[in-house]
C-alpha cells in the first residue's frame, strides 16, 4: 500500500476494540502503536510523530476532544489526520468531535472489513465535514463550555486531594515527632540499666569465665546505642521540618572536626580496604558555625561515601576558602547516583534501592538507615546560610562512576542569612558549582 509503513497511533480504553483495530491495520502493512489512556497517547504521539491518530471520544482520563485539541496546539500535529471513534451516531457527539478538530470518524462497533479503506481515505487527505457553519459554531461554543466545566471540576478535585494530602502529611510529621519523643525517655532508662548491667560485679566475673556473656552484653549495648542514634536522627530532622533548629554559633576549627570524624571511621576504612585522602592544611582552622551540627554533617556525608563505595575504593575530602566562603567536598569512587535522583536524595526518608533488600548498617557497602542523613545535612547547611549539592555522572554498580557532595558555607555563619542572597558564587570563582545547581 505504501513504500514505507506509516505509523498509526490508536488511543482506546476498550481492550477488545484496541486489539481488533491493531490486528487489522497491522495485517495490511501499517506500523501500529497503542495506548489505553489519553495522557499516555499524547506522550507516544510527541515521541514518534504518527501519521494518523485514532482516538476514542470517551477516554477515562482525558476526553477525546480535549486530547485532539491538545495535539492541535503542537505545530507537529496541525495537519495530522485525527480519526474519532464514537460510541454512537449521536449528532451532538459528532459535532463536538468536529469542534475539537477531528478529520473523520467511525462509530463503534467498528466495521473491521471497511476499516483499511477508511484509514487509507483519511491518510490520503480525505475528510468528513459539517456543511452547516452555524451548527459548527454552536458545537464549538458547547465544546469550550464543556472543557471549562471539566477543568473546573478537576481543579476542585485536585484542591480537595491536596488538602487531604496536607492533612495526612501533617499527621505523619506529628506522629514521627511524638513517637521519637516518647521513645527517648524509656530508651534513656534502658541505656542506664544497660550500663549498670555492664558494670555489675557478678556479671564482670562471669565475663572472665564465659566469653559468650561478654558478647551478649556488648551486643545489647551496641543495639541500644544504634537505637539512640536513630531517635536522635528523627528528632533532628523533626526540628528541621518545623524550622525549629537552633544554631550555637561559636569559633571552630573545621580541619580538626574533619580529622575527628575520620578517626571515628578508621576501623571500617581499614576493614574495607578504603583509601581516604585528606590534607588538614586545606581546611580552615578558624570559622564561625555550630560545631556539633557541622560535625554531624561531615559524619553523615563521609558515612554516605563509605556506604556506596565498594571495598578497595577511594574517598577524597577537599576544601578551599575564597573570600567569605568555604567550599568543601567529599568525593568517592562509588556506584554513583542516577541523574533523576540527584534532588530527591535530599528528601526525608528517601532510601536508595529496594526496601526489601535494605540493611541498617551505616558503614557496610550498600548499607542504609532511615533515609534521613542527607536531609539532615541539607537542613543544617541551609540553616547556616549555605548550600549543598551533588554531582555524579550516573549510577553504575559494575563500573562505579563515583559521586561528589559539595558544600558552600559562609566562613562566619549567620543563621538569618542565605549566603547567595548577598554574595554571588560566580564572583568568588565558584562558577562550576553554580551551574550544577
Amino acid at each position: 500500500m505504501f513504500d514505507a509503513a506509516p505509523t498509526i497511533l490508536i488511543i482506546e480504553h476498550d481492550e477488545q476494540t484496541r486489539h481488533d483495530v491493531q490486528f487489522i491495520l497491522k495485517g495490511v502493512g501499517y506500523h501500529v502503536l497503542t495506548a489505553s489512556r489519553g495522557l499516555d497517547g499524547i506522550d507516544i504521539a510527541r515521541k514518534v510523530n504518527p501519521d494518523l491518530v485514532i482516538v476514542a471520544m470517551d477516554l477515562p482520563d482525558l476526553m477525546g476532544g480535549e486530547l485532539t485539541t491538545t495535539l492541535r496546539t503542537d505545530s507537529r500535529f496541525e495537519e495530522t489526520p485525527v480519526l474519532a471513534l464514537l460510541s454512537s451516531n449521536d449528532p451532538e457527539q459528532l459535532d463536538m468531535a468536529f469542534a475539537a478538530g477531528i478529520n473523520g470518524h467511525m462509530v463503534k462497533p467498528i466495521n473491521l472489513e471497511a476499516l483499511p479503506f477508511n484509514v487509507e481515505f483519511y491518510m490520503s487527505g480525505g475528510t468528513d465535514s459539517i456543511d452547516d457553519t452555524e451548527r459548527l459554531k454552536v458545537a464549538r461554543t458547547r465544546f469550550l463550555q464543556d472543557v471549562v466545566k471539566r477543568l473546573e471540576e478537576r481543579i476542585r478535585e485536585l484542591e480537595d486531594k491536596n488538602e487531604t494530602l496536607e492533612r495526612i502529611d501533617q499527621m505523619k510529621d506529628s506522629f514521627i515527632q511524638l513517637t521519637a519523643h516518647e521513645l527517648r525517655t524509656p530508651l534513656t532508662l534502658i541505656t542506664g540499666y544497660g550500663r549498670l548491667l555492664e558494670d555489675h560485679p557478678p556479671l564482670q566475673a562471669m565475663r572472665k569465665t564465659d566469653d559468650s556473656v561478654g558478647s551478649l552484653v556488648d551486643g545489647l549495648i551496641d543495639s541500644i546505642t544504634r537505637m539512640q542514634g536513630i531517635i536522635e536522627e528523627i528528632l533532628t530532622v523533626s526540628r528541621i521540618m518545623t524550622s525549629d533548629i537552633e544554631l550555637t554559633l561559636v569559633p571552630m576549627n573545621l580541619a580538626r572536626i574533619v580529622a575527628t570524624v575520620i578517626g571515628q571511621y578508621q576501623n571500617v576504612v581499614r576493614e574495607r580496604n578504603l583509601t581516604l585522602y585528606f590534607s588538614e592544611d586545606e581546611w580552615p582552622q578558624s570559622m564561625r558555625a555550630d560545631a556539633d551540627l557541622i560535625q554531624l554533617t561531615i559524619s553523615n556525608l563521609l558515612s554516605n561515601a563509605i556506604k556506596y563505595t565498594p571495598n578497595g575504593g577511594e574517598i577524597y575530602l577537599r576544601a578551599q576558602t575564597k573570600g567569605k566562603l568555604v567550599r568543601f567536598s567529599i568525593r568517592d569512587t562509588g556506584i554513583g547516583i542516577p541523574r533523576d535522583k540527584r534532588e530527591v536524595i535530599f528528601e526525608r526518608f528517601h532510601i536508595g534501592g529496594e526496601v526489601e533488600t535494605h540493611t541498617t548498617s551505616k558503614t557496610a557497602f550498600g548499607g542504609g538507615g532511615l533515609g534521613l542523613g542527607l536531609a539532615i545535612c541539607k537542613g543544617i547547611i541551609e540553616a547556616h546560610g549555605g548550600t549543598i549539592a551533588v554531582d555524579s555522572p550516573g549510577y553504575d554498580p559494575k563500573n562505579p562512576p563515583g559521586s561528589e557532595f559539595i558544600v558552600i558555607l559562609p566562613v562566619n555563619a549567620n543563621a538569618s542569612q542565605n549566603v547567595f542572597t548577598s554574595t554571588s558564587p560566580e564572583d568568588l570563582g565558584l562558577k562550576k558549582l553554580a551551574k550544577r545547581q
